[in-house]
């Protein structure tokens, strides 16, 4: 009858609701975890850059202690030289003082270097710093509405699902059984659907004539022949609307 159709239909209202509610309920934890993996990469981006700085820092270091030990070994040597007795002794003196000193400026054009490769570094750091703090203070601020969004769709799936209990209690066994096998058939689809002008609106197929007919004036829930959804007769709407000139057309 139209009441077990209609009771049907705000079971599939509340069905739909239940159904948006438990997916954004799943998808909330999997939009944190995206997030909070983001946040992650960017940490661990910043924490390479980090190691690349102190690397850097720690070989300029070093090669400053390797221009003083030379320099210090290039005074020993000049004081040396001038106590050579022999001219082998002072061209041995001689050559090691060169070579102190070519070690001296390969150190030197390598700090270069490095302070070249250590300005970006150093940049990039206190950039990601800055950044890495705004994103995980807006990461944390996410997660406590997250929290309370999920908590407000818990309490709605609840109510929710009680509505549907009494719904389903006000509907005979048979009905609530031809009710879940059509939905078990077409979870993605509607349970109830309009028939006008003799056609199924979810599967789009004609009815026989005389089964429409019949339709308008059903004591029992019909169901489409085609794809077995409940069917209810929905009357062609006649819209009237005032077109250029006064003219009046009726769409149905």
């Amino acid at each position: 009858m139209i009441e077990d159709v209609e009771q049907s239909l705000r079971l599939q209202e509340v069905d739909a609701r239940i159904l948006e509610l438990t997916r954004e309920i799943a998808e909330l934890p999997k939009h944190i975890a995206a997030i909070e993996k983001q946040l992650d990469g960017h940490q661990r981006k910043l924490e390479a850059d980090r190691a690349a700085l102190a690397a850097n820092n720690k070989e300029r270091k070093q090669r400053e202690l390797d221009i003083e030990t030379h320099r210090a070994k290039v005074s020993k040597l000049r004081d040396q030289m001038n106590l050579a007795k022999t001219n082998e002794q002072y061209r041995a003196f001689q050559h090691e003082i060169e070579y102190a000193e070519g070690e001296i400026r390969k150190a030197e054009d390598r700090i270069l270097d490095l302070m070249g490769e250590g300005e970006p570094l150093e940049a990039n750091v206190k950039t990601a710093e800055k950044a890495l703090g705004e994103e995980r203070t807006s990461v944390e601020a996410e997660k406590a509405r997250a929290q309370e969004r999920t908590a407000a769709d818990r309490k709605a799936l609840a109510e929710e699902k009680s509505r549907r209990a009494a719904l389903a209690a006000g509907l005979s066994p048979s009905i609530v059984a031809i009710y879940e096998r059509i939905k078990k058939k077409h979870p993605a689809g509607p349970v109830v659907a309009d028939a006008t002008h003799g056609r199924c609106s979810a599967c789009n197929m004609m009815l026989r004539p005389q089964y429409f007919q019949d339709l308008k004036t059903a004591a029992k829930v019909m169901q489409c022949e085609s794809c077995g959804r409940m069917l209810r007769y929905a009357p062609p709407v006649d819209v009237v609307g005032q077109m250029d000139g006064g003219t009046r057309v009726s769409l149905s």
